[in-house]
């Protein structure tokens, strides 16, 4: 399954997470691709106010992972931009503990700790910035467990 959404503005992206928050699972992993400032904090924001996140969501770039509890399931949040460099064997600070987790494991700049990921059972979200400023989300997944979320984006925004 896949599709292509634009966002035309922050509000945009902010109601694209709470749609796909809004059929969140336990044990569910999204992986969120895209250059810096392309949205990846924002969307994770949007997921994690419908969830019910009561704290302010901001990016993990320095903490590598921010939890937050305070909602219907749990959100971890992982930025791992700053392990690109650093060996696997360094990597085991429990982020495997996390993405298996029981709530929802939102994995930003994924292709630096892929050795964790099952991509067969995640959701793929690629966001690039086009010549207008809008934000191209290209939204994947092999799940079957994602079909009803795909089903209502095609609806939402009629493709």
């Amino acid at each position: 399954m896949e599709i292509k959404l634009i966002s035309k503005k922050k509000e945009n992206t902010l109601a694209l997470g709470k749609i796909i928050a809004s059929f969140a699972f336990k044990g569910e992993v999204i992986i969120l691709s895209g250059d810096l400032g392309a949205g990846k904090t924002t969307l994770t924001k949007g997921i994690g106010k419908e969830l019910g996140v009561k704290e302010e969501i901001n990016s993990p770039t320095f903490n590598i992972l921010k939890c937050y509890f305070s909602s219907r399931l749990p959100l971890y949040h992982i930025d791992a931009y700053r392990l690109e460099d650093i060996p696997r064997e360094n990597k085991n600070i429990g982020l495997e503990e996390v993405i298996e987790g029981d709530g929802v494991a939102i994995i930003e700049w994924p292709k630096f700790i892929e050795e964790f990921i099952n991509y067969d059972d995640v959701l793929d979200i690629v966001i690039k910035i086009n010549e207008n400023n809008e934000r191209e989300f290209t939204i994947y997944s092999k799940n079957g467990k994602f079909l009803d979320l795909f089903n209502k984006l095609k609806k939402e925004y009629k493709l």
